[in-house]
């Protein structure tokens, strides 16, 4: 995880300045990572900020301009740029002009009710035919419409139309003092509560001057770890269970199964809650330690051997290889992070392009097919790299992993002075890619605006991306190989 402070509020005069200036830092090889807006109520004033990864470190770009006003569009140039645009305009009513698909992103405010209304691509010919799946759909999964134009069996295009679970995020950070939020921050995405409870109290923790202690910064690393190996776990058993693997399922289940127990025991909840306050962390002690390494020693073993049964199986490679391509150049032109980028051989990690002291020497595990069969093996070695990695932090005497008193979350910070007119923006790996949290504070040092962003933002277009050219009938283990979250887009 990486914190940055960016005091001040330096703006580039115009918007079409603030453009030139992301574009040439987009030319040099920065790459995007997020865009987003603020408006300054009651007046139409406008402020805009691209955050960038540079060597090492982020880099923040800032313009400003009025309600309605237009700057050309960055997406014909970096089409990675083209959903934070469309997000961008939905938002603050900033115009990119010529945007090549300026949709909204999920209908809020005022639009909330006009999802029907949603304008889909569609496509003209004789033998052409549309197919609706969802809002609603069959099994207990979240709402989203992916609407399909086939000939045929063979799908031209997938439109995905997300939205259904907006529930205004953003403003009702702002509704309660930042510390007291840690039960709405928790619930952002159900399945990345390490992620998100890092990121946003490593925003706070900058913002108060108060940099996490370093056994409360190893005790996070070892909660996300464990996050992202269930998760990880968690989409092998719907890949098995999408090909009727009985035996594969049952038995990455189980090991599921066992890595939320672990956490429960150390946290008290099975999905991390209450693991992460500000400024502390649960604390493990030695017992806590050696438990805990028992767990994942006979986690790898099973793991390592499961693994080995589903990569060998004929019907999985059949079923797999070749389905759903997405490309290198896909994946880096639609500014894709996470496990998707990684299985089409892009290396990016932010474990490594931010290092931190406990991950340094992290290497980037990719893939060079990009299909079904590279997700899921990308998915085998990371998580399998995760318990490895943890075998070792656990096993080095040196790491504190106990926490003093005050750094446990009983004794969590209750009203720490912000800085004023200053911008945190706190990154972090999680389980689908980049996780965001700004937190930016008035004169008085009260959160003027906090900007979460999920990795599920962007990669859901790399889906559509993937289907198209395959049959119909790939699109269930094509959908479950991404594995990305619909709230975490809808916010």
């Amino acid at each position: 995880m990486m914190a940055m402070l960016f005091p001040g509020f330096p703006h580039a005069e115009t918007l079409s300045a603030w453009r030139e200036q992301v574009a040439q830092a987009l030319r040099q090889g920065q790459r995007l990572l997020s865009l987003f807006g603020r408006t300054q109520a009651p007046s139409r004033h406008v402020v805009v900020t691209a955050l960038l990864l540079t060597h090492g470190g982020l880099t923040v770009l800032r313009g400003q301009g009025q309600l309605g006003e237009t700057y050309q569009s960055l997406s014909t140039e970096f089409p990675a740029a083209q959903i934070y645009e469309r997000e961008l305009w939905e938002q603050t009513g900033i115009v990119p002009t010529q945007h090549p698909w300026l949709k909204p992103v999920r209908f809020e405010g005022a639009g909330l009710g006009q999802c029907d209304a949603y304008p889909f691509f569609s496509m003209r010919g004789a033998e052409i035919h549309e197919v609706g799946v969802g809002p609603i759909h069959a099994g207990v999964i979240e709402p989203g419409h992916f609407r399909f134009q086939c000939h045929g069996e063979t799908v031209h295009h997938l439109e995905i139309q997300l939205g259904y679970q907006h529930r205004g995020i953003e403003s009702l950070l702002l509704l309660r003092p930042p510390h007291m939020q840690s039960a709405l921050v928790e619930s952002l995405v159900g399945d990345s509560v390490i992620a998100y409870a890092s990121a946003y109290f490593g925003a706070l923790e900058q913002l108060a001057l108060r940099p996490a202690a370093v056994a409360v910064e190893a005790s996070r690393a070892i909660a996300l770890e464990l996050e992202r190996m269930a998760m990880h776990v968690a989409t092998l058993t719907g890949l098995a269970t999408d090909l009727a693997f009985g035996q594969a399922s049952g038995t990455y289940q189980r090991l599921r199964t066992a890595l939320i127990n672990a956490t429960q025991k150390i946290c008290g909840n099975r999905f991390g809650k209450g693991w992460i306050r500000s400024g502390c962390a649960a604390p493990l002690n030695k017992t806590q330690r050696a438990e805990l390494a028992q767990t994942l020693e006979h986690f790898l073993r099973d793991f390592v051997q499961v693994n080995h049964l589903v990569r060998t199986r004929r019907s999985v490679q059949t079923r797999f290889q070749g389905i759903g391509v997405l490309t290198t150049q896909a994946a880096i032109d639609l500014g894709l992070t996470g496990v998707i980028a990684r299985a089409s051989a892009v290396p990016f990690d932010l474990r490594s392009a931010l290092p931190h002291a406990l991950n340094a020497e992290h290497t980037p595990i990719t893939q060079s097919t990009g299909d079904c069969w590279a997700r899921m093996c990308q998915r085998m070695d990371e998580a399998e790299a995760s318990a490895q990695w943890l075998l070792l932090q656990l096993a080095n005497t040196a790491c504190d992993l106990e926490c003093h008193s005050s750094q446990s979350p009983a004794h969590a910070a209750t009203d720490w002075p912000l800085s004023p007119n200053t911008l945190a923006i706190s990154v972090i790996e999680g389980v689908r890619g980049v996780v965001m949290v700004a937190m930016e504070t008035d004169g008085t040092g009260r959160p003027l605006h906090i900007k979460v962003q999920d990795p599920s933002l962007a990669n859901w277009f790399g889906l559509a991306q993937a289907l198209r050219g395959q049959q119909i009938s790939d699109f269930p283990i094509c959908n479950k190989s991404f594995d990305l979250s619909y709230c975490g887009n809808d916010l």
